[in-house]
């Protein structure tokens, strides 16, 4: 008997523990289910990560949102993505997760112990006293929840785990557990509130729910509360009573009944009640998993299974109302929804719930109860109960009697007496009540109505979604409201009609979007111009959105500007084509030019507009060119044109043209186009074109060529137009030529100024050229001669061709005027023409003297040797106030020359260049030299006189009083000779006589810089221990110590006492430098500096005695301080924590906590950071102290000072606890923190494994899992480590690593139970399936099987293959093989181990899927071995992918041919040869002749003459007849009919004469059969053959034997054949003569011209030549015998 199928379906969705959620977190106060879109879970935080809120969305497993969010309690909304957070127990807050809004926000004034939504809108908040209600959300929240109810007394004590609420919140019922006394159960208890009656009343019971039922004859729904209980006792129940009662509605009986509870059941309970509302089931769910399955209407249980082996904490119903969702421990979301396809099968299968059945399947549409209803109906109707019978097919499940044969039905049926309708109305009235109408019902129902105008009602049951839309149910509406049509066309996906609606409505732009949201595409254009006929404002905004469509144009857009052409809509299509060909694309370039085209003709300024905006590029421009010029649109013309004779024609046109545009537009053209045009400008009109030619010729000089366009103005011999050309070039050409020309143009037409302007700026023209062209002009003003001479240093022939031409007053202009510069020149020309003195002395005095080059003028007349000549102007110079350094040097050489008291001159002159007039002395006086180098400070030289002369005393003064150190430096250098008798003079002389600190000091620095110690300390031993003016001098002192340091440092100790004013804190850190550490020590003593002097002591001197005595000296805090720091260094740390605490100093705490942890001085070190604490709060402080009760195992002093304030690092300390060894301490630390990693890794050094395992949870950490169960395991805490490893193999990376060490320790069935339970883990991952697989083919072979069927799809196969492998297990390997698709494996094991793993159901089944086609050969092969009598099943199932030829010759060669005979038959319509050779032989050797021939006649694709052989010598005669067939088919007609009379088969023989049409072969036969006197056959031949033999034949062999009775028959068959053809011909022959009497008669009264005389017949050109003779009418006559030859 075949097993029942349930009729629950039980899916997982996701399991919770694979999205990284910890065990913990998986509960009831942290993961809640408020409906089956969403389920939240409040994860806290453990060691490793912060606490976070998971949202999954059960409608999209790939939408998990993870948000850090600390809260007590999170819910979800029943659909929307708005999560409700609730702190601190009365804190509430509402977010939306998509726009991260905050929605909403309350804060309560009592503590909130549970909520959910009970409506899209509403949260419901139970507190300790009472039940709140806010209206959270929506248009109507309201900023404070609203007292509902006041708790009773009796649930005070309970924990609140469900409250529900019937629909319309009048109804609310809360739900509470407690332990019952003794410990003997779970106690339920409710409490159900009445709003409109406002009283509760107590229940006791375990989970309850709200819901409506339609009774049979009710008219409104009646509303019912369902609750469960399961009493202390262990008897468990139903109950469902009616509430709100409705007078109008039957009266619902109370309904109580027993619930049957496993007795393995105890301490479960019902946590949940739902009801299936498309079906009326009640779902009841039990905390143990268990679901209870009962009808709504009696209460009668159905179903009782369990769907979950885990604790359920969370229950809902699904939103479809099919089933329910629930969540239990392991994190497992289940989904446990009705199987439609079994349920009624399931529940008639009880007599008893026949009638529940019947109801199920007409409420919820199910199958398995059609026949029932069938049968009903037709009974009803034979019984004349129409209306039953409509009510039947009514709620007939899937409407499956809702046929059009129903309906015709019903309207036949007679109406009721004393009915107003007819029963096919009450029937639509019974589907309208309960459901919807189909497409014929609608259509048969809008009929009536619509004849009755009564288009409300179809319009009022459209919106309510009884009718169902349809072409024809819209073409119905259609005449009596288009809107309503339009929305049944719509709804009923008839977009061609929804098209022409939207359109006939004026709705143009929801068209596209439509036709987009169907997938239709209309025909645009007719619609377009539809469109464009009614509204051309619309039609063009349509032919927008078509062109611009986002998937492409819908519309040819050369169509649409047809449309609006032909329309006369010039500005629409404009308007149109400059919106969809803003892209301007290559492809649109003729589109481009259509738009262009018509507007040149209609609206040239709107092309205009166009073209100037610059939108297209790809139109045809020779086309718009010629447009442009017909429209008087010139620019455009030009801009558009490429042809040089219409740019010319057009151009010269300059004054229809922009000048700015038209200089612009010859950057376009090319060199000698824009040549040729500015030819052709001034050819046709040079007055009005001159000004243009002159300005495109400036802009594009360099591009045309100045050459060239000097040479196109010569030609028109227009000097002003070169004048002006090329003074907008002449500045920047850099062409000599160009500047010549322009020099010329401006001489001739007078422009002097220009002239003299170039020739004084230019850099680019020939001077020579120009000077020689001046010359020749013979200018009145030679003011251009002037200055390109003077420019070019032309001065000695300007001057002789203006003193050759007596111009004196030029020579005067120019070196007044022009260049003073030049008058030096110009005086030694003068004087080379031995000009009058007196000239030049009056040329000299008109000159302003500052103008004047005097160092020229001194060395030209120099030179001349008429130097004296000058002293008069000189002098003059100075009196006039030229205070020119020239002026000064040349009268310093005069007076000197003439020794007029030069010494005064130059000392009190400071005008003069001290180095020229010095190097004019050296020779003459060095004296005088000395006096001009020191005023002009040139250094070296007066150095090099100085030492030439022996002058070592002036030196070394100069020295002292330049006070310069490179020029000391070059003095002092070893490389001069002179060095000592610089010094002895410095010395003895120069430094004694000085008053200057700064000079001397320089000096001092110099002796230190040319490393001469000796001589610096014998200078400033002269300077400070002799009294002087420097003896009290500090840097003086200060250098003299240094040196000493350096140089001789027996002397510092005496100079410390001797010096007062040197600076103490250099010189001592110059004496540590140097190593002199006793001096510095003294040094710092002397001047009181105590902490540097204990500074000397400790660093360098390094005695820390001696320190310490120096601080017992001096007793102040710093120097402790430093003497402190001291003694820590030097590990002294008891000193140092003494000495620190005389100085009261705790800054050192970082450096001092180190080295005193280190040196186990933790006593002292607490004395210190007690010091510490007083005036510091830092966190190292603080963390010492709590470590150093740690290490001194002062732990109630640990405790104390963890409770007190504190800033201290408590974990650092419980790491360093933890790892020195000090658990019990390291516990307190980590427990004050609430550091559950930590604390669970300490445990476990402690041996509280238990304690380990809670912590690790609280922790959750791998880290801290992976040590917790090493250390179980250690232990053989088998149980503890379970848990642990639930945990570490979530994470793939921890599993491999578990696996090994439970292996290694031999734990092998500790292991499949630890990974057996982690299936069930949200977080399960492939990898724990795989292991678990491994594990068991291992260790429980038997059990690998059942694990892979389960769990094939969560493995990883590949490595599962190879552990089954590896042991044997053939099964399961092919199993897995099919599962991975590994489909030729698969069969190849199979067949390999075919005793263990082969079944052929299974096999066949694989085998067409495999890839190597080899394999199915092999598998032919194996099964012709092992399995022969199910080869033709396997071949069956093969033949599509098998080559059958190949399969033929295979079992041909094993001579198994016979075993394949179905398959042969099956697969020779393919007509295949050796598949026709093998059957042909098979039947042969059967003796089948039958299906032979049926083979044979059917299939010819086989070697016939070779199978005819051999069936001609076959013993039956039916196989020789067979044999003959063949070769009558393959028209070998002799060897046929030889066969044939062999077996006297005379009627085959016959046959195959008359098929072969041959008179021969007839013939012989005919004289075979009269021979052999079978004068039946002769008849017979005579019949079939008639039309093959010959008459004369037949009558000489029937005389000759005497056959003429058997021939009669033939012989008048024969004459009246001839007779009846005789008498045809005969008919036919007059017939023929008839009509060419005729024609002869109408030839013969024709004209032989026609009707026409011959005289006004015209030439007859066209007669018809007479034919050739012998020939009638141009027919060659035909012969009327034949010639037979012999």
């Amino acid at each position: 008997m075949a097993q029942r199928q349930i009729p629950l379906q039980v899916t997982q969705p996701v399991q919770l523990a694979n999205l990284n959620i910890l065990p913990s977190a998986i509960s009831f106060q942290n993961t809640t289910l408020e409906s089956d879109h969403y389920v939240c879970v409040r994860q806290p935080a453990d060691g490793d990560s912060a606490s976070e809120t998971i949202i999954l969305d059960l409608k999209d497993l790939n939408n998990i949102i993870r948000r850090p969010i600390k809260a007590d309690s999170a819910i979800m909304h029943l659909t929307e993505p708005i999560i409700a957070l609730r702190a601190q127990g009365r804190t509430l807050q509402l977010f939306n997760l998509t726009t991260k809004e905050k929605l909403q926000g309350h804060t309560h004034s009592e503590d909130i112990v549970y909520w959910r939504w009970i409506s899209q809108t509403t949260l419901a908040l139970v507190c300790q006293t009472a039940v709140y209600h806010w209206e959270a959300i929506g248009s109507n929240k309201a900023a404070v929840p609203v007292k509902v109810f006041d708790r009773q007394e009796q649930l005070m004590n309970s924990q609140i785990i469900n409250y529900v609420v019937n629909d319309d919140e009048s109804w609310m019922c809360l739900v509470g557990i407690s332990a019952a006394p003794g410990g003997g159960g779970i106690k339920g208890n409710l409490q159900l509130y009445s709003r409109a009656r406002n009283i509760s009343q107590a229940l006791e019971g375990h989970a309850a729910t709200f819901g409506t039922i339609r009774l049979e004859g009710a008219a409104t729904d009646t509303k019912l509360f369902a609750f469960a209980v399961k009493s202390l006792t262990g008897d468990a129940k139903l109950m469902i009573v009616e509430i709100d009662h409705n007078q109008a509605n039957p009266a619902f009986p109370k309904r109580q009944i027993p619930i049957h509870w496993p007795a393995e059941t105890n301490g479960d309970f019902p946590l949940g009640i739902h009801i299936a509302n498309k079906y009326g089931l009640i779902m009841i769910i039990t905390k143990f998993g268990f679901i209870h399955l009962h009808d709504l209407e009696t209460g009668t249980a159905l179903f009782l299974n369990r769907i979950s082996e885990e604790t359920v904490f969370a229950t809902t119903r699904d939103s479809d109302g099919r089933g329910v969702v629930v969540v239990n421990k392991r994190g497992q979301v289940l989904h446990t929804v009705v199987r439609e396809d079994t349920l009624v099968p399931y529940v008639m299968d009880n007599p008893a719930c026949a009638d529940i059945a019947i109801r199920l399947a007409s409420k919820g549409g199910l199958p398995g109860a059609d026949q029932v209803f069938q049968s009903r109906f037709e009974s009803l109707m034979q019984a004349g109960q129409y209306v039953d019978a409509a009510k039947v097919a009514a709620s007939s499940p899937r409407g499956f009697l809702r046929t059009r044969h129903t309906m015709d039905r019903l309207r036949m049926a007679p109406a009721p007496e004393g009915a107003k309708v007819s029963v096919l109305l009450q029937y639509f009235g019974l589907l309208l009540d309960q459901s919807k109408l189909n497409k014929e019902e609608s259509i048969e129902l809008a009929k009536p109505v619509l004849q009755q105008n009564r288009k409300q009602l179809i319009e009022k049951w459209h919106k309510e979604g009884k009718l169902t839309a349809s072409e024809e149910l819209g073409d119905l509406v259609k005449p009596y409201d288009l809107n309503l049509a339009l929305a049944i066309y719509k709804e009923g996906n008839v977009p061609q009609k929804t098209v022409a609606a939207l359109a006939e409505l004026g709705h143009f732009d929801l068209i596209t979007q439509y036709c987009d949201s169907v997938g239709y595409m209309p025909d645009y254009n007719v619609l377009l111009q539809h469109i464009v006929r009614v509204n051309p404002e619309k039609g063009a905004d349509f032919a927008a959105t078509l062109a611009k469509h986002e998937s492409g144009p819908l519309v040819s857009i050369d169509r649409v500007v047809d449309i609006f052409q032909s329309q006369g809509m010039i500005q629409q299509a404009t308007a149109f084509l400059l919106d969809v060909l803003s892209k301007n694309l290559p492809e649109e370039g003729h589109l481009q030019t259509k738009l262009l085209e018509m507007n040149l003709m209609n609206a040239p300024q709107v092309a205009d507009a166009i073209l100037g905006n610059e939108m297209f590029s790809h139109y045809d421009k020779a086309r718009i060119a010629q447009l442009c010029e017909n429209a008087g649109l010139l620019q455009r013309a030009l801009e558009h044109n490429d042809d040089p004779a219409a740019i010319k024609r057009i151009i010269v046109q300059t004054d229809k043209l922009p000048e700015e545009w038209l200089i612009n537009y010859f950057g376009q053209l090319t060199v000698e186009l824009s040549l040729d045009c500015l030819d052709e400008m001034l050819k046709v009109n040079i007055r009005q074109n001159l000004q243009p030619v002159i300005r495109i010729a400036q802009k594009y000089s360099d591009l045309l060529g100045a050459n060239r366009i000097i040479e196109l103005l010569e030609k028109y011999r227009t000097a002003e137009g070169l004048y002006f050309y090329l003074g907008a070039i002449v500045n920047v050409a850099e062409d000599k030529d160009v500047t010549f020309k322009y020099i010329e143009a401006a001489t001739r037409v007078g422009q002097l100024n220009e002239v003299e302007r170039v020739c004084r700026e230019s850099n680019f023209y020939d001077p020579e050229k120009v000077k020689n062209f001046l010359k020749e002009a013979n200018l009145q003003e030679q003011l251009p001669l002037i200055i390109v001479c003077d420019r070019f240093n032309f001065i000695h022939d300007l001057v002789l061709y203006l003193y050759k031409n007596q111009q004196f007053k030029s020579i005067e202009v120019y070196v007044q005027r022009v260049n003073p510069a030049r008058t030096p020149a110009v005086i030694g020309g003068l004087l080379d023409v031995d000009c009058d003195e007196g000239i030049i002395k009056g040329l000299l005095a008109s000159v302003t003297p500052t103008s004047i080059p005097i160092d020229e003028l001194v060395s030209e007349v120099e030179s001349r040797n008429r130097l004296k000549m000058l002293l008069p102007f000189l002098e003059q110079s100075l009196a006039s106030g030229n205070q020119q350094q020239a002026v000064y040097n040349a009268l310093a050489k005069i007076y000197i020359d003439s020794n007029n008291n030069p010494e005064k001159f130059l000392t009190e002159n400071d005008q003069y260049d001290t180095l020229i007039v010095g190097k004019y002395c050296e020779k003459r006086d060095p004296n005088l030299a000395y006096i001009a180098y020191r005023k002009g400070q040139n250094d070296l030289e007066l150095i090099n006189v100085t030492n030439e002369n022996a002058m070592f005393k002036a030196q070394a003064r100069y020295l002292l009083e330049r006070a310069d150190n490179e020029i000391w430096e070059y003095v002092l250098s070893e490389n001069n000779m002179h060095r000592r008798s610089l010094v002895d003079q410095v010395i003895s002389t120069a430094v004694p006589e000085s008053t200057e600190p700064d000079r001397v000091s320089v000096a001092v620095k110099a002796f230190i810089t040319s490393d001469m110690p000796a001589e610096l300390i014998e200078l400033l031993e002269k300077i400070l221990l002799e009294p002087s003016s420097f003896s009290d001098n500090p840097s003086l002192q200060n250098l003299l110590m240094l040196t000493a340091a350096k140089a001789d440092r027996g002397r510092v100790m005496g100079y410390i006492h001797q010096l007062e004013n040197y600076s103490p804190d250099d010189i001592a850190e110059q004496c540590i430098e140097v190593g002199l550490y006793e001096e510095a020590f003294e040094i710092f003593k002397k001047h009181q500096n105590h902490v540097a002097a204990t500074n000397v002591l400790v660093d360098h001197i390094v005695s820390i005695d001696r320190a310490q005595d120096y601080a017992e000296q001096v007793d102040t805090p710093d120097v402790w301080s430093r003497v402190a720091k001291a003694q820590l260094d030097g590990l002294r740390v008891t000193d140092a924590i003494e000495s620190y605490l005389r100085a009261q100093d705790p800054s050192n705490f970082l450096e001092v906590i180190e080295i005193a942890t280190h040196a186990g001085k933790d006593e002292e070190l607490i004395k210190f950071l007690k010091m510490a604490r007083k005036t510091l709060r830092e966190v190292p402080v603080d963390t010492a102290l709590a470590f150093c009760y740690a290490r001194t195992n002062q732990l109630p002093e640990l405790e104390d000072f963890l409770r007190a304030a504190n800033v201290a690092d408590v974990e650092a300390s419980g790491d360093k606890a933890y790892e020195e060894g000090y658990h019990e301490a390291a516990k307190i630390f980590y427990t004050s923190i609430s550091n559950w990693a930590k604390l669970a890794t300490t445990l476990v050094h402690l041996e509280d494994y238990q304690a380990a395992v809670e912590c690790a949870r609280k922790a959750n950490s791998v880290k801290v899992w992976r040590q917790v169960s090493d250390a179980c395991l250690a232990k053989k805490e088998f149980r503890l480590a379970q848990i642990c490893g639930l945990n570490l193999i979530v994470h793939a990376e921890e599993l491999n690593d578990l696996v090994k060490q439970y292996e290694r320790n031999g734990y092998f069935d500790e292991l499949i139970s630890l990974l057996e339970a982690g299936l069930g883990l949200e977080r399960a991952h492939k990898g724990i399936f795989t292991h678990l697989g491994i594990a068991l083919s291992k260790y429980h072979p038997e059990r690998v099987m059942e694990h892979i069927r389960l769990f094939w799809a969560r493995i990883n196969i590949p490595k599962v293959i190879e552990a089954c492998e590896a042991q044997h297990l053939w099964s399961e390997l092919v199993f897995l093989y099919v599962h991975y698709d590994e489909f030729d494996n698969a069969a190849l094991a199979m067949m390999e181990r075919a005793a263990d793993a082969w079944e052929h159901q299974s096999f066949k089944d694989i085998i067409v899927k495999v890839t190597n086609l080899e394999i199915y050969y092999r598998a032919l092969s194996f099964y012709l071995e092992e399995h022969p009598t199910l080869l033709t099943d396997l071949l069956q199932a093969l033949t599509p992918r098998i080559d059958v030829n190949r399969v033929v010759r295979m079992f041909v060669k094993s001579d198994n041919v016979p075993l394949i005979k179905p398959f042969l038959l099956n697969v020779q319509p393919q007509n295949k040869r050796e598949v026709n050779n093998a059957i042909n032989d098979l039947l042969i050797e059967e003796e089948d002749y039958k299906t032979l021939r049926d083979s044979v006649s059917n299939f010819d694709n086989y070697d016939a003459v070779d199978l005819a052989r051999r069936l001609e010598g076959h013993n039956l005669v039916f196989f020789r007849q067979i044999a003959a067939t063949i070769y009558r088919k393959n028209k070998r007609w002799d060897k046929s009919i030889a066969l044939s009379k062999q077996d006297k088969l005379f009627k085959d023989a016959i046959e195959t004469a008359a098929m072969s049409g041959k008179t021969e072969v007839v013939e012989e036969l005919l004289r075979y059969f009269v021979d052999i006197g079978s004068r039946e056959c002769y008849v017979g031949m005579l019949y079939a053959c008639y039309d093959l033999i010959r008459p004369d034949l037949v009558l000489e062999i029937s005389w000759r034997h005497g056959l003429n009775d058997f021939t009669m028959p033939y012989m008048i068959n024969m004459l009246a054949q001839q007779s009846a053809t005789i008498e045809m011909l005969k008919r036919d022959n007059e017939e023929r003569k008839a009509r060419e009497a005729s024609q002869q008669k109408k030839e013969e009264d024709t004209p032989i011209l026609g009707s026409r005389l011959m005289l006004t017949q015209g030439p007859m050109g066209s007669a018809p030549s007479p034919g050739p003779y012998g020939q009638s009418n141009g027919i060659a006559p035909q012969p009327t015998g034949s010639f037979r030859a012999f």
